[in-house]
Protein backbone atom coordinates (compact mmCIF):
# COMPACT_ATOMS: atom_id res chain seq x y z
CA UNK A 1 0.00 0.00 0.00
CA UNK A 2 2.86 2.38 1.14
CA UNK A 3 4.58 1.57 -2.55
CA UNK A 4 1.01 2.60 -4.32
CA UNK A 5 0.68 5.64 -2.35
CA UNK A 6 4.27 7.09 -3.16
CA UNK A 7 3.67 6.35 -7.21
CA UNK A 8 0.08 8.18 -7.08
CA UNK A 9 1.68 11.35 -6.10
CA UNK A 10 3.41 11.20 -9.10
CA UNK A 11 1.04 12.25 -12.63
CA UNK A 12 0.60 9.74 -15.07
CA UNK A 13 2.57 10.99 -18.45
CA UNK A 14 0.18 10.54 -20.40
CA UNK A 15 -2.25 12.39 -18.39
CA UNK A 16 -0.42 16.07 -18.34
CA UNK A 17 3.63 15.31 -19.74
CA UNK A 18 4.59 19.10 -17.44
CA UNK A 19 3.07 18.24 -14.40
CA UNK A 20 4.58 15.02 -14.53
CA UNK A 21 8.14 16.70 -15.27
CA UNK A 22 7.60 18.99 -12.83
CA UNK A 23 6.35 16.16 -10.10
CA UNK A 24 9.63 14.10 -10.70
CA UNK A 25 11.99 17.42 -9.95
CA UNK A 26 10.08 18.02 -6.70
CA UNK A 27 9.16 14.82 -5.64
CA UNK A 28 12.81 13.20 -6.36
CA UNK A 29 14.22 16.65 -4.51
CA UNK A 30 16.18 17.42 -8.25
CA UNK A 31 15.74 21.31 -7.60
CA UNK A 32 13.38 23.95 -5.85
CA UNK A 33 11.74 27.18 -6.81
CA UNK A 34 13.55 29.56 -5.16
CA UNK A 35 12.44 33.17 -3.81
CA UNK A 36 13.57 34.71 -7.12
CA UNK A 37 11.61 34.42 -9.69
CA UNK A 38 12.63 31.93 -12.51
CA UNK A 39 15.73 31.13 -10.43
CA UNK A 40 15.55 27.84 -9.36
CA UNK A 41 17.53 26.06 -6.08
CA UNK A 42 19.31 23.08 -7.57
CA UNK A 43 19.23 20.29 -4.38
CA UNK A 44 22.18 18.27 -3.87
CA UNK A 45 20.67 15.02 -5.33
CA UNK A 46 20.44 17.27 -8.80
CA UNK A 47 23.61 18.75 -8.11
CA UNK A 48 25.30 15.18 -7.83
CA UNK A 49 24.41 14.23 -11.24
CA UNK A 50 25.56 17.75 -12.63
CA UNK A 51 28.79 16.95 -10.55
CA UNK A 52 29.13 13.55 -12.60
CA UNK A 53 28.32 14.81 -15.98
CA UNK A 54 30.97 17.93 -15.44
CA UNK A 55 33.33 15.53 -14.48
CA UNK A 56 32.82 13.20 -17.45
CA UNK A 57 32.82 16.15 -19.77
CA UNK A 58 35.65 18.21 -18.44
CA UNK A 59 37.91 14.76 -18.63
CA UNK A 60 36.87 14.42 -22.48
CA UNK A 61 37.79 18.21 -23.10
CA UNK A 62 41.01 18.22 -21.65
CA UNK A 63 41.81 15.14 -23.50
CA UNK A 64 41.71 17.24 -26.16
CA UNK A 65 43.72 19.46 -24.63
CA UNK A 66 41.24 22.55 -23.28
CA UNK A 67 42.17 24.65 -20.34
CA UNK A 68 40.07 25.40 -17.64
CA UNK A 69 39.71 29.22 -17.42
CA UNK A 70 37.35 31.71 -15.87
CA UNK A 71 36.16 35.07 -17.19
CA UNK A 72 34.48 37.68 -15.35
CA UNK A 73 30.66 38.06 -14.51
CA UNK A 74 30.12 41.36 -15.47
CA UNK A 75 30.14 42.53 -19.54
CA UNK A 76 30.49 46.71 -20.17
CA UNK A 77 27.74 47.86 -22.10
CA UNK A 78 30.17 49.20 -24.26
CA UNK A 79 32.24 46.04 -24.94
CA UNK A 80 28.63 44.01 -25.49
CA UNK A 81 28.26 46.68 -28.14
CA UNK A 82 30.73 45.65 -30.60
CA UNK A 83 29.65 43.06 -31.85
CA UNK A 84 26.18 44.36 -33.85
CA UNK A 85 24.19 40.57 -34.65
CA UNK A 86 25.70 39.30 -31.17
CA UNK A 87 24.11 42.03 -28.81
CA UNK A 88 20.98 42.56 -31.09
CA UNK A 89 20.67 38.63 -30.78
CA UNK A 90 20.91 38.74 -26.41
CA UNK A 91 19.61 41.91 -26.25
CA UNK A 92 15.69 41.05 -25.07
CA UNK A 93 17.26 38.37 -22.55
CA UNK A 94 19.92 40.82 -21.02
CA UNK A 95 20.05 41.46 -17.04
CA UNK A 96 21.78 44.60 -15.98
CA UNK A 97 23.81 46.47 -13.39
CA UNK A 98 23.55 50.04 -12.69
CA UNK A 99 24.15 50.65 -9.40
CA UNK A 100 27.44 49.40 -7.37
CA UNK A 101 26.63 49.77 -3.67
CA UNK A 102 24.61 53.36 -3.18
CA UNK A 103 26.18 54.59 -6.48
CA UNK A 104 24.99 54.76 -10.24
CA UNK A 105 27.35 53.63 -12.38
CA UNK A 106 28.61 55.61 -15.45
CA UNK A 107 28.10 52.47 -17.39
CA UNK A 108 25.86 49.50 -17.33
CA UNK A 109 27.15 46.24 -16.75
CA UNK A 110 25.50 43.12 -18.31
CA UNK A 111 25.02 39.94 -16.34
CA UNK A 112 26.77 37.65 -18.73
CA UNK A 113 24.81 35.71 -20.80
CA UNK A 114 27.78 34.09 -22.79
CA UNK A 115 31.19 35.26 -22.86
CA UNK A 116 32.21 35.53 -26.99
CA UNK A 117 33.03 39.32 -26.07
CA UNK A 118 35.14 39.05 -22.81
CA UNK A 119 36.91 35.98 -24.29
CA UNK A 120 37.60 38.34 -27.35
CA UNK A 121 38.87 41.11 -25.15
CA UNK A 122 41.27 38.83 -23.35
CA UNK A 123 42.24 37.15 -26.78
CA UNK A 124 43.50 40.82 -28.40
CA UNK A 125 45.58 41.45 -25.30
CA UNK A 126 47.10 37.46 -25.05
CA UNK A 127 47.58 36.88 -28.65
CA UNK A 128 50.81 37.91 -30.58
CA UNK A 129 52.06 35.38 -33.06
CA UNK A 130 51.38 32.33 -35.04
CA UNK A 131 53.09 30.70 -31.86
CA UNK A 132 50.37 31.51 -29.28
CA UNK A 133 48.18 29.47 -31.10
CA UNK A 134 45.94 27.31 -30.66
CA UNK A 135 44.03 28.59 -27.71
CA UNK A 136 41.93 25.86 -26.30
CA UNK A 137 39.68 27.55 -23.07
CA UNK A 138 37.00 26.48 -21.48
CA UNK A 139 34.89 27.62 -18.32
CA UNK A 140 32.18 26.54 -15.86
CA UNK A 141 29.98 29.24 -14.53
CA UNK A 142 26.86 30.33 -14.85
CA UNK A 143 24.82 32.51 -17.10
CA UNK A 144 21.62 34.30 -16.75
CA UNK A 145 18.95 34.76 -19.88
CA UNK A 146 15.69 36.71 -18.80
CA UNK A 147 13.42 34.18 -19.80
CA UNK A 148 9.94 35.02 -20.09
CA UNK A 149 8.87 31.07 -19.30
CA UNK A 150 10.86 29.23 -17.48
CA UNK A 151 10.77 25.00 -16.17
CA UNK A 152 13.33 23.88 -14.05
CA UNK A 153 16.42 22.58 -15.62
CA UNK A 154 14.84 22.90 -19.18
CA UNK A 155 14.65 26.79 -19.15
CA UNK A 156 15.70 28.69 -15.90
CA UNK A 157 17.06 32.75 -15.79
CA UNK A 158 20.00 31.56 -14.70
CA UNK A 159 21.36 28.15 -15.29
CA UNK A 160 24.70 26.15 -14.99
CA UNK A 161 27.00 25.34 -17.96
CA UNK A 162 30.18 25.41 -20.27
CA UNK A 163 31.39 27.42 -22.46
CA UNK A 164 34.28 26.21 -24.70
CA UNK A 165 35.97 29.45 -26.48
CA UNK A 166 38.81 28.56 -28.80
CA UNK A 167 41.36 30.88 -31.40
CA UNK A 168 43.00 29.16 -34.11
CA UNK A 169 45.57 30.48 -37.13
CA UNK A 170 43.50 28.51 -39.53
CA UNK A 171 39.58 28.36 -41.05
CA UNK A 172 39.54 24.97 -41.76
CA UNK A 173 41.55 24.11 -37.97
CA UNK A 174 38.47 26.18 -36.71
CA UNK A 175 36.13 24.15 -38.62
CA UNK A 176 37.64 21.04 -37.61
CA UNK A 177 37.34 22.21 -34.00
CA UNK A 178 33.72 23.15 -34.18
CA UNK A 179 32.85 19.39 -35.26
CA UNK A 180 35.05 17.86 -33.01
CA UNK A 181 32.98 19.22 -30.35
CA UNK A 182 30.16 18.86 -31.56
CA UNK A 183 30.98 14.74 -31.52
CA UNK A 184 32.29 15.16 -27.84
CA UNK A 185 28.52 16.36 -27.31
CA UNK A 186 27.12 13.41 -28.83
CA UNK A 187 29.50 10.78 -27.46
CA UNK A 188 28.98 12.37 -24.36
CA UNK A 189 24.81 11.87 -24.20
CA UNK A 190 25.63 8.55 -26.07
CA UNK A 191 27.88 7.08 -23.46
CA UNK A 192 27.02 8.61 -20.19
CA UNK A 193 23.49 9.58 -20.61
CA UNK A 194 22.14 6.87 -22.65
CA UNK A 195 20.40 9.01 -24.95
CA UNK A 196 20.78 9.33 -28.79
CA UNK A 197 20.82 11.98 -30.54
CA UNK A 198 20.81 13.16 -33.69
CA UNK A 199 23.89 15.96 -34.89
CA UNK A 200 23.29 18.22 -37.76
CA UNK A 201 23.78 21.76 -38.88
CA UNK A 202 21.13 24.40 -37.93
CA UNK A 203 19.61 26.55 -40.32
CA UNK A 204 20.58 30.57 -40.47
CA UNK A 205 17.61 31.09 -39.14
CA UNK A 206 18.26 29.20 -35.48
CA UNK A 207 21.99 29.67 -35.83
CA UNK A 208 23.82 31.73 -32.47
CA UNK A 209 24.14 35.53 -33.40
CA UNK A 210 27.16 36.17 -34.92
CA UNK A 211 28.19 32.77 -35.77
CA UNK A 212 28.92 31.64 -39.50
CA UNK A 213 27.63 28.29 -38.72
CA UNK A 214 25.90 26.52 -35.53
CA UNK A 215 25.91 22.62 -35.22
CA UNK A 216 23.46 20.76 -32.81
CA UNK A 217 22.69 17.77 -31.18
CA UNK A 218 18.60 17.10 -30.93
CA UNK A 219 17.94 14.42 -28.57
CA UNK A 220 13.86 12.88 -28.92
CA UNK A 221 11.71 13.01 -25.28
CA UNK A 222 9.31 11.23 -23.86
CA UNK A 223 6.31 13.26 -25.57
CA UNK A 224 8.36 13.55 -29.06
CA UNK A 225 9.46 17.05 -28.09
CA UNK A 226 12.69 17.68 -29.35
CA UNK A 227 15.43 19.06 -27.08
CA UNK A 228 18.43 20.98 -27.88
CA UNK A 229 21.18 19.47 -25.60
CA UNK A 230 24.69 20.75 -26.81
CA UNK A 231 25.55 23.47 -29.63
CA UNK A 232 29.02 24.27 -31.35
CA UNK A 233 29.24 27.32 -33.29
CA UNK A 234 32.36 28.27 -35.84
CA UNK A 235 32.42 32.04 -36.23
CA UNK A 236 34.54 32.15 -38.64
CA UNK A 237 37.15 35.71 -38.33
CA UNK A 238 33.81 37.92 -37.37
CA UNK A 239 34.44 38.45 -33.50
CA UNK A 240 38.36 39.24 -34.40
CA UNK A 241 37.80 41.51 -36.62
CA UNK A 242 35.07 43.78 -34.66
CA UNK A 243 37.73 43.09 -31.47
CA UNK A 244 41.27 43.69 -33.27
CA UNK A 245 42.16 40.31 -32.12
CA UNK A 246 45.38 39.71 -34.52
CA UNK A 247 48.80 37.79 -34.74
CA UNK A 248 51.24 37.33 -37.03
CA UNK A 249 51.57 34.68 -39.05
CA UNK A 250 54.04 32.46 -40.14
CA UNK A 251 55.20 34.74 -43.12
CA UNK A 252 55.25 37.34 -40.00
CA UNK A 253 52.05 38.80 -41.54
CA UNK A 254 49.67 40.21 -39.42
CA UNK A 255 46.10 38.36 -39.56
CA UNK A 256 43.00 37.47 -38.06
CA UNK A 257 42.71 34.66 -36.27
CA UNK A 258 39.28 32.19 -36.77
CA UNK A 259 37.03 31.46 -33.47
CA UNK A 260 34.89 28.65 -32.04
CA UNK A 261 32.39 28.39 -29.11
CA UNK A 262 30.28 25.51 -27.80
CA UNK A 263 28.22 24.74 -24.58
CA UNK A 264 25.87 22.20 -23.01
CA UNK A 265 24.20 22.93 -19.79
CA UNK A 266 22.27 22.02 -16.78
CA UNK A 267 19.47 21.45 -19.07
CA UNK A 268 21.00 17.93 -19.87
CA UNK A 269 19.36 16.89 -16.27
CA UNK A 270 15.94 17.79 -17.86
CA UNK A 271 16.93 15.48 -20.87
CA UNK A 272 17.66 12.57 -18.69
CA UNK A 273 14.00 13.12 -17.09
CA UNK A 274 12.46 13.65 -19.79
CA UNK A 275 13.79 10.29 -21.89
CA UNK A 276 14.14 7.68 -19.50
CA UNK A 277 11.44 8.33 -16.77
CA UNK A 278 7.98 6.59 -16.27
CA UNK A 279 5.00 7.18 -14.31
CA UNK A 280 7.23 5.63 -11.09
CA UNK A 281 9.61 8.57 -11.36
CA UNK A 282 13.43 8.96 -12.41
CA UNK A 283 15.45 5.95 -14.03
CA UNK A 284 18.57 7.31 -14.25
CA UNK A 285 21.55 5.90 -16.68
CA UNK A 286 24.05 4.06 -14.19
CA UNK A 287 26.82 6.41 -15.17
CA UNK A 288 25.01 9.88 -13.73
CA UNK A 289 23.50 8.41 -11.28
CA UNK A 290 24.78 9.52 -7.88
CA UNK A 291 23.93 6.59 -6.57
CA UNK A 292 24.19 3.37 -8.86
CA UNK A 293 23.23 0.81 -5.48
CA UNK A 294 20.83 1.70 -3.20
CA UNK A 295 21.15 -1.44 -0.09
CA UNK A 296 17.93 -1.64 1.49
CA UNK A 297 18.01 -3.83 4.90
CA UNK A 298 14.90 -5.97 5.41
CA UNK A 299 14.13 -6.85 9.08
CA UNK A 300 16.87 -4.57 10.28
CA UNK A 301 15.66 -4.66 13.61
CA UNK A 302 17.50 -8.43 13.66
CA UNK A 303 20.49 -9.30 15.25
CA UNK A 304 23.40 -8.51 12.07
CA UNK A 305 21.13 -7.09 9.08
CA UNK A 306 22.41 -4.01 9.51
CA UNK A 307 25.56 -5.29 10.03
CA UNK A 308 25.51 -7.17 7.12
CA UNK A 309 24.45 -4.63 4.91
CA UNK A 310 27.39 -2.06 6.04
CA UNK A 311 30.06 -5.38 5.09
CA UNK A 312 27.94 -5.32 1.78
CA UNK A 313 28.22 -1.60 1.08
CA UNK A 314 32.10 -1.78 2.02
CA UNK A 315 32.71 -4.62 -0.23
CA UNK A 316 30.49 -2.53 -3.47
CA UNK A 317 32.53 0.60 -3.13
CA UNK A 318 35.06 -0.89 -4.66
CA UNK A 319 32.91 -1.26 -7.93
CA UNK A 320 30.08 1.16 -7.57
CA UNK A 321 28.36 4.09 -6.23
CA UNK A 322 26.52 2.11 -3.28
CA UNK A 323 24.84 3.30 -0.12
CA UNK A 324 22.82 1.70 2.72
CA UNK A 325 19.09 3.25 3.65
CA UNK A 326 19.24 2.22 7.17
CA UNK A 327 16.54 4.70 8.26
CA UNK A 328 13.31 3.92 10.62
CA UNK A 329 11.23 3.75 7.06
CA UNK A 330 9.68 0.96 6.49
CA UNK A 331 10.88 -1.20 3.24
CA UNK A 332 8.26 -0.92 1.51
CA UNK A 333 8.46 3.36 1.99
CA UNK A 334 12.05 2.72 0.81
CA UNK A 335 11.72 0.74 -1.81
CA UNK A 336 8.74 3.38 -3.65
CA UNK A 337 11.41 6.49 -2.55
CA UNK A 338 14.34 4.89 -3.81
CA UNK A 339 12.51 3.81 -7.14
CA UNK A 340 11.27 7.50 -7.67
CA UNK A 341 14.53 8.69 -7.43
CA UNK A 342 15.94 6.60 -10.09
CA UNK A 343 18.84 4.69 -8.57
CA UNK A 344 19.59 1.48 -10.69
CA UNK A 345 19.78 -1.39 -8.41
CA UNK A 346 18.12 -2.11 -5.21
CA UNK A 347 19.70 -4.42 -3.26
CA UNK A 348 17.62 -6.20 -0.61
CA UNK A 349 19.09 -8.41 2.05
CA UNK A 350 17.26 -9.78 5.21
CA UNK A 351 17.96 -12.71 7.90
CA UNK A 352 17.09 -16.00 5.76
CA UNK A 353 19.30 -13.86 3.07
CA UNK A 354 22.09 -13.65 5.39
CA UNK A 355 21.40 -17.50 5.98
CA UNK A 356 22.04 -18.74 2.18
CA UNK A 357 24.71 -16.60 1.32
CA UNK A 358 22.07 -14.60 -1.34
CA UNK A 359 20.55 -11.58 -2.05
CA UNK A 360 18.44 -10.09 -4.20
CA UNK A 361 19.16 -7.17 -6.48
CA UNK A 362 15.84 -5.32 -8.31
CA UNK A 363 16.72 -3.70 -11.65
CA UNK A 364 15.12 -0.10 -11.97
CA UNK A 365 14.63 -0.13 -15.90
CA UNK A 366 12.49 -3.17 -16.06
CA UNK A 367 11.58 -4.30 -12.48
CA UNK A 368 12.78 -7.64 -12.45
CA UNK A 369 14.38 -9.70 -9.56
CA UNK A 370 17.06 -11.75 -9.52
CA UNK A 371 18.97 -13.55 -6.53
CA UNK A 372 22.54 -13.32 -6.10
CA UNK A 373 25.05 -15.21 -4.37
CA UNK A 374 27.07 -12.53 -1.74
CA UNK A 375 30.34 -13.58 -3.12
CA UNK A 376 29.21 -13.32 -6.63
CA UNK A 377 28.31 -9.03 -6.27
CA UNK A 378 31.64 -7.79 -6.90
CA UNK A 379 31.40 -9.13 -10.24
CA UNK A 380 27.64 -9.20 -11.06
CA UNK A 381 26.89 -5.78 -10.32
CA UNK A 382 29.27 -3.62 -12.78
CA UNK A 383 27.49 -6.38 -15.21
CA UNK A 384 24.49 -5.56 -14.37
CA UNK A 385 24.99 -1.63 -14.26
CA UNK A 386 26.40 -1.75 -17.88
CA UNK A 387 23.57 -4.09 -18.98
CA UNK A 388 21.30 -1.28 -17.35
CA UNK A 389 23.09 1.63 -19.40
CA UNK A 390 22.80 0.12 -22.33
CA UNK A 391 19.33 -1.18 -22.04
CA UNK A 392 18.35 2.39 -21.47
CA UNK A 393 20.01 3.89 -24.86
CA UNK A 394 18.57 0.97 -26.67
CA UNK A 395 14.91 2.07 -25.58
CA UNK A 396 14.94 5.29 -26.19
CA UNK A 397 16.73 4.70 -29.68
CA UNK A 398 13.88 2.27 -30.47
CA UNK A 399 11.03 5.22 -29.37
CA UNK A 400 13.11 7.84 -31.86
CA UNK A 401 12.99 5.69 -34.70
CA UNK A 402 8.80 4.96 -33.70
CA UNK A 403 8.66 8.43 -33.70
CA UNK A 404 10.36 9.57 -36.61
CA UNK A 405 7.74 10.18 -39.92
CA UNK A 406 8.57 11.37 -43.37
CA UNK A 407 6.54 14.23 -45.14
CA UNK A 408 6.56 14.76 -49.00
CA UNK A 409 3.66 17.30 -49.22
CA UNK A 410 2.92 20.72 -47.63
CA UNK A 411 -0.56 18.99 -46.50
CA UNK A 412 1.12 15.72 -45.42
CA UNK A 413 3.50 17.73 -42.77
CA UNK A 414 0.63 19.38 -41.65
CA UNK A 415 -1.52 16.53 -40.50
CA UNK A 416 1.44 14.59 -39.53
CA UNK A 417 2.58 17.45 -36.87
CA UNK A 418 -1.32 18.05 -35.79
CA UNK A 419 -1.51 13.98 -35.07
CA UNK A 420 2.13 13.06 -33.67
CA UNK A 421 4.90 14.35 -31.94
CA UNK A 422 8.44 13.45 -33.30
CA UNK A 423 10.63 14.31 -35.99
CA UNK A 424 9.36 14.56 -39.07
CA UNK A 425 12.36 14.27 -42.47
CA UNK A 426 11.50 16.57 -44.93
CA UNK A 427 12.94 18.37 -48.25
CA UNK A 428 13.23 22.37 -47.81
CA UNK A 429 14.76 24.84 -50.59
CA UNK A 430 16.61 26.98 -48.54
CA UNK A 431 14.35 29.50 -48.48
CA UNK A 432 13.68 31.50 -44.68
CA UNK A 433 9.80 32.20 -46.17
CA UNK A 434 8.97 28.03 -45.97
CA UNK A 435 10.29 27.80 -42.77
CA UNK A 436 8.55 30.62 -41.34
CA UNK A 437 5.24 29.22 -43.18
CA UNK A 438 5.88 25.96 -41.35
CA UNK A 439 6.16 27.39 -38.33
CA UNK A 440 2.59 29.34 -38.37
CA UNK A 441 0.56 26.82 -40.44
CA UNK A 442 2.21 23.46 -39.01
CA UNK A 443 3.79 24.92 -35.32
CA UNK A 444 7.08 23.10 -36.22
CA UNK A 445 10.53 24.52 -37.07
CA UNK A 446 14.00 23.51 -37.72
CA UNK A 447 15.65 21.01 -36.04
CA UNK A 448 18.58 20.30 -38.07
CA UNK A 449 19.99 19.71 -41.57
CA UNK A 450 21.56 16.15 -40.37
CA UNK A 451 24.67 14.78 -41.13
CA UNK A 452 23.97 11.20 -41.07
CA UNK A 453 20.79 11.25 -42.91
CA UNK A 454 21.28 12.64 -46.12
CA UNK A 455 18.58 10.70 -48.06
CA UNK A 456 16.23 12.71 -50.63
CA UNK A 457 13.04 11.70 -49.59
CA UNK A 458 11.60 14.12 -52.26
CA UNK A 459 12.97 16.36 -55.19
CA UNK A 460 10.98 19.27 -54.06
CA UNK A 461 10.22 21.67 -51.06
CA UNK A 462 7.61 20.28 -48.36
CA UNK A 463 6.47 23.47 -48.56
CA UNK A 464 6.92 25.26 -51.61
CA UNK A 465 7.33 22.62 -54.55
CA UNK A 466 10.12 24.57 -55.47
CA UNK A 467 13.41 21.99 -55.70
CA UNK A 468 14.84 21.25 -52.57
CA UNK A 469 18.18 21.87 -51.21
CA UNK A 470 18.39 19.90 -48.34
CA UNK A 471 16.89 17.30 -45.80
CA UNK A 472 16.21 18.48 -42.90
CA UNK A 473 14.41 17.43 -39.31
CA UNK A 474 11.20 19.42 -38.20
CA UNK A 475 9.19 19.26 -34.91
CA UNK A 476 8.12 20.75 -31.69
CA UNK A 477 10.76 21.54 -29.20
CA UNK A 478 11.49 22.59 -25.79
Amino acid sequence: MENKKMVREITAMDVDFAQWYTDIVKKADLAAYSNVKGFMIIRPYGYAMWELMQSALDGMFKELGHENICMPMLIPESLLNIEKDHVEGFAPEAAWVTFGGSEKLEERYCIRPTSETLFCDHFKDIVHSWRDLPLLYNQWVSVVRWEKTTRPFLRTREFLWQEGHTLHATREEAETETLNMLDVYARFCREYLAIPVVEGRKTDKEKFAGAEATYTIEALMHDGKALQSGTSHFFGDGFSKAFGVTFADKNNQLTHPFQTSWGCTTRLIGAVIMTHGDDNGLVLPPKVAPTQVMIVPVAQHKAGVLEKAAELETMLKKVCRVKVDNSDNSPGWKFAQHEMRGVPIRLEIGPRDIENGVCILSRRDTAEKITVQLSELETVIPALLQEIQQNLFDRALARRKEMTYTATTLEEIKETSAQKNGFIRAMWCGEEACELKLKEEADISSRCMPFEDQERVADTCVCCGKPAKKLVYWGKAY
